[in-house]
C-alpha cells in the first residue's frame, strides 16, 4: 500500500508540474506599424500577455509569440509597442496540461494617434 501512495504521488507531482524558459529579452518589440519619429511617446503599465494551448497526450493547437505580443499591446488602445521585454515559452504539460508563450512588458504609448491625446 505504501508502494502505490508513493507512485501515485511521483505520478501527479509529475503530472501537475511544469517549468518555463527564457526565450528572449528585448528593448522594443510591435507587431504594429507605427510613426518611428513621433515624439509623443510616453511609458505606460506593465503589462503581460498569453497565447495558450491545451494538451490531451499531444498539443490540441500551436501557440504563436506573436498573438501573445499583440494580446499584451491591445490592453491600451493607444500601445503600439513594448518596451523592456520578456518572452517566455511554457511548458506545463506531462500528458495532459497546456503549452504556450508569455510576453512582459512595459507598453509603448503614442499621444499622436487620434483619441489618444490626454
Amino acid at each position: 500500500m505504501k508502494k502505490l501512495l508513493v507512485a501515485a504521488l511521483a505520478v501527479s507531482t509529475v503530472a501537475f508540474t511544469g517549468c518555463s524558459i527564457r526565450m528572449a529579452d528585448m528593448t522594443v518589440a510591435s507587431t504594429k506599424n507605427y510613426n518611428l519619429n513621433s515624439n509623443q511617446f510616453v511609458k505606460g503599465q506593465r503589462v503581460t500577455g498569453e497565447d495558450k494551448v491545451p494538451v490531451v497526450l499531444f498539443p490540441l493547437g500551436i501557440p504563436n509569440f506573436k498573438t501573445a505580443i499583440d494580446r499584451a499591446i491591445e490592453k491600451d488602445r493607444c500601445a503600439v509597442a513594448l518596451s523592456d521585454v520578456v518572452i517566455t515559452q511554457l511548458n506545463q504539460a506531462f500528458l495532459v496540461g497546456q503549452i504556450g508563450y508569455r510576453v512582459e512588458g512595459t507598453q509603448v504609448i503614442d499621444r499622436s494617434q487620434p483619441e489618444c491625446n490626454k
